[in-house]
């Protein structure tokens, strides 16, 4: 979650809507990208899947499951960056595409042109393992694949927090799971939102309501949105799930690891061995 910026003319909670806040997004995030990788890059890698800033990765965690089950499978990652998690499973033999509204994201991983989409069966060698992700520059609200193209689909804290209406993400990705797939996404822990977003000691006192839930937002000096992050409370979350025809299989909020020393944002071991800072739902498609 981002906190509120010195310098900038507005930063603070209050209403954004839905298009405003994926044209907004888009642009923070092309002009962002150099900028966040040069400061998280080291952490991300250039092939690791990470879920969060606790350092939970998919190879211990094994969510959407053994990696052995994933060869030769198809799986979508949602609002991939520079794609670091598609890259991971790409080299184990996963066919990988990976989408982000960001073309300035993508690019982090080569040369993409806006709108470009991936040909599933052209990224697969032929024995039918992926060594590359294929990537596309889309909005996840309106995901360019057919009904059933994948079998897992999966976000690690990319899209989800950046719209104001998930639920659309939500019936996307059941719209293009197979029957028993899995859809796992990882989001910054809603309780985070009471506090401040702050690594300190005042990181710990509760400054807003939990069931508040107008986004965190930023305006340029014209009044022009420039970013939003929105939050939903655990409750709402899990009926975006249902909603969307998935069930949910697991909540999971990873401990903050001993000996991890590193600060990302408002993420720290103080805070983090008090306070969950990150909640990864598990969900299927019923068979």
């Amino acid at each position: 979650m981002s906190g509120n910026r010195d310098g900038l003319p507005e930063a603070g909670y209050a209403p954004a809507g839905a298009e405003e806040s994926v044209l907004a997004n888009r642009a923070w995030w092309d002009d962002e990208a150099s900028e966040y990788l040069a400061d998280h890059g080291a952490f991300l890698g250039a092939d690791r899947f990470v879920w969060g800033p606790e350092g939970l990765t998919e190879d211990e965690a094994q969510l959407l499951g053994p990696i052995g089950d994933l060869i030769g499978r198809r799986v979508l990652e949602i609002g991939c960056g520079a794609a670091q998690c598609s890259r991971w499973l790409a080299t184990r033999g996963v066919q990988a595409v990976g989408i982000d509204l960001s073309i300035g994201m993508l690019n982090q991983t080569g040369p993409v042109a806006p709108g470009d989409t991936a040909d599933l069966d052209d990224a697969a060698d032929p024995d039918g393992a992926s060594r590359t992700p294929g990537l596309v520059q889309a909005d996840a609200r309106r995901l360019p694949f057919a009904d059933a193209t994948f079998d897992h689909a999966f976000s690690a804290y990319g899209a989800v927090p950046f719209v104001a209406d998930p639920e659309q993400i939500m019936s996307e990705v059941a719209r293009v799971l197979r029957p028993g797939g899995r859809w796992v996404f990882s989001v910054t822990h809603p309780m985070r939102w009471a506090f401040p977003d702050d690594p300190s000691e005042r990181g710990l006192t509760a400054v807003r309501s939990y069931f508040d839930t107008r986004p965190y937002i930023e305006r340029d000096a014209a009044g022009r949105l420039s970013y939003a992050e929105h939050h939903r409370t655990l409750g709402e979350r899990i009926r975006d799930i249902v909603r969307a025809g998935l069930e949910l299989v697991d909540l999971i909020e990873p401990r903050w690891p001993a000996g991890h020393d590193r600060i990302w944002g408002g993420w720290s071991p103080l805070r983090g061995r008090l306070l969950p800072g990150t909640a990864i739902f598990v969900a299927r498609k019923p068979t």
